[in-house]
């Protein structure tokens, strides 16, 4: 038996990078027309984003709330537990994160957007657009299948991307939604670079970028810093 220190990261993943991305593969074809249907929740969120009323943010709550608990049920309880002990970890996670969705945006109504939004909301309105119609090509831009894409609303990474853009767009920084995204955002990062995968640092990136807007917008508006209170 060799010595442990002789290890490397990647030999404690439970699964190989070419079983991660065909899961992907087997998902998006077992669960097609689903991608229609969260294709039209994200053009919904980004129209409602750039065109906002007075429901707009229940609205985006409800539909980000629905595609949180829909990866938790189907993308980590039904196929990526077959693969890693921890998903029952991150389902829970996820189905947290959509409960917070729902009782801060929909019930407390605590999420809305200003039709005028400043450069630094407008740069949140741009990470939500790169979730939904940038991350779908990584597959091509680092030579993995087609079938292989990650889209937002039925796959954690773009999920989580975009939704740190839309918390970034939004009035008022809501801390406590920020806190799941976040670390979902370093739990990928760190399997994807112990998998050696090009795309390691992509969410990693975006979850320290919403950060830093997050932080400068509560500047901005002289808010508290991030606190579960109102």
């Amino acid at each position: 038996m060799s010595e442990w220190w002789t290890y490397q990261p990647r030999d404690l993943l439970m699964f190989s990078p070419d079983t991660y991305y065909r899961l992907f593969e087997l998902y998006n074809t077992e669960i097609w027309p689903v991608q229609l249907l969260a294709l039209a929740a994200g053009l919904a969120i980004l129209v409602l984003l750039y065109r906002p009323s007075p429901w707009s943010g229940r609205a985006i709550a409800a539909l980000l709330a629905a595609c949180w608990a829909f990866v938790a049920w189907a993308y980590f309880h039904e196929r990526y537990a077959t693969i890693n002990l921890a998903a029952p970890t991150y389902v829970l996670a996820f189905a947290a994160q959509a409960v917070l969705l729902l009782l801060v945006g929909v019930v407390l109504n605590r999420l809305s957007f200003a039709k005028r939004g400043t450069p630094l909301s407008q740069a949140g309105r741009a990470l939500f657009l790169a979730g939904l119609m940038i991350y779908p090509l990584m597959p091509a831009i680092f030579g993995r299948p087609w079938l292989q894409s990650e889209l937002f609303g039925i796959a954690p990474d773009p999920t989580v991307f975009g939704t740190l853009g839309v918390l970034v767009a939004a009035d008022r920084m809501r801390w406590e939604l920020m806190v799941i995204p976040v670390l979902w955002s370093a739990v990928t990062g760190v399997t994807l670079w112990t998998m050696g995968s090009s795309d390691a640092a992509v969410t990693g990136v975006a979850a320290l970028y919403a950060l830093c807007v997050a932080v400068l917008r509560a500047i901005e508006r002289k808010e508290p810093g991030p606190s579960l209170g109102s």
